[in-house]
């Protein structure tokens, strides 16, 4: 059995230019705090075009499925705190119910994790650094496709993420998964 054999037939041409500006489908596909080296503090979402609305919206989704786009809420240097006005924005667009209290950063990257949103993203332009897309708090709302059946790559073989499935994408409805050596990378 050979490692690798050459096949080039499924690359794509992939490109690392900031997204049009405009509308997108997209699941939130992680949320978590960082911390840059300069010590500065963030909310980051990891935000995924989806790609099962390609004949929906075939001039943004259809093209530019899969492409990742970063959300960044920085905390405010002078109050050490997350704007959290702007992140009810998020949470009502991912349709967390009005009144749950989520008592910890943690508890927000949870109820966040692969939720429908629609972004409105723009292009910054700034001096010394390349252009990239910007999302602001209000420029995120809910899907206008609320039933999701995005595919993600788990190995050789394409993973269907119904909405049904919020938490995890990979859960095994509470049953024990199986999984040989063969699958492990160790």
């Amino acid at each position: 059995m050979s490692f690798i054999n050459a096949d080039y037939s499924k690359n794509q041409e992939n490109s690392f230019e900031p997204l049009p500006e405009g509308n997108y489908e997209v699941l939130i596909q992680q949320a978590q705090e960082r911390t840059t080296q300069n010590g500065a503090e963030s909310l980051q979402l990891r935000l995924v075009v989806r790609n099962d609305l390609d004949a929906a919206l075939p001039d943004t989704n259809g093209k530019y499925h899969n492409r990742v786009i970063f959300m960044d809420n920085w905390k405010r240097k002078k109050t050490n705190q997350y704007d959290m006005d702007g992140l009810q924005y998020i949470l009502e667009a991912a349709k967390i119910p009005e009144g749950t209290q989520l008592n910890s950063v943690d508890d927000f990257c949870s109820a966040l994790k692969m939720k429908p949103v629609k972004i409105y993203t723009k292009i910054q332009k700034s001096d010394g650094y390349d252009p990239r897309n910007t999302i602001a708090p209000w420029g995120v709302s809910a899907t206008d496709y609320p039933q999701v059946a995005h595919k993600f790559k788990k190995g050789d073989q394409d993973q269907v993420f119904n909405h049904g499935d919020a938490s995890d994408p990979f859960k095994n409805n509470g049953q024990p998964i199986d999984i040989s050596n063969e699958d492990l990378p160790f």
